[in-house]
């Protein structure tokens, strides 16, 4: 299916968009893409307005990138981040783990909560 000047203007400037607020946040292509469950190339040409980006991913693309629906598929929006870069730490890796931890089997899970519970316990 052939795509329209106007499409293909909104796509460039979506990824523009996208490409902006991930750099904004400290993530990396291969993070977010890692995140979407596609390639890194596949997260380059959506970027590039090279590829559409599906209707699917946009809300995991906004939730990632702390951003709005309506900041990313706004037509007025410039490509400029609206927070500063923020530095890499903990909390992202934590938040990696978490997700990792949640894709295990709930035996699994329950040891690692046991874990946690006693470092956390521990430290109190």
């Amino acid at each position: 299916m052939a795509i329209s000047d106007d499409e293909r203007a909104f796509f460039i400037a979506l990824g523009q968009r996208i490409a902006a607020q991930r750099k904004a946040q400290g993530i990396t292509q291969v993070e977010l893409a890692e995140t979407l469950g596609v390639s890194q190339q596949a997260m380059n040409s959506f970027e590039k307005g090279r590829r559409r980006v599906p209707v699917s991913l946009l809300p995991v693309i906004a939730q990632t990138l702390q951003t709005t629906l309506d900041a990313l598929v706004a037509q007025d929006a410039t490509p400029t981040p609206t927070a500063a870069p923020k530095k890499r730490g903990p909390q992202k890796k934590i938040r990696q783990q978490l997700e990792q931890i949640e894709a295990l089997p709930p035996a699994k899970q329950r040891v690692i909560t046991q874990l946690i519970d006693s470092v956390i316990a521990a430290h109190q």
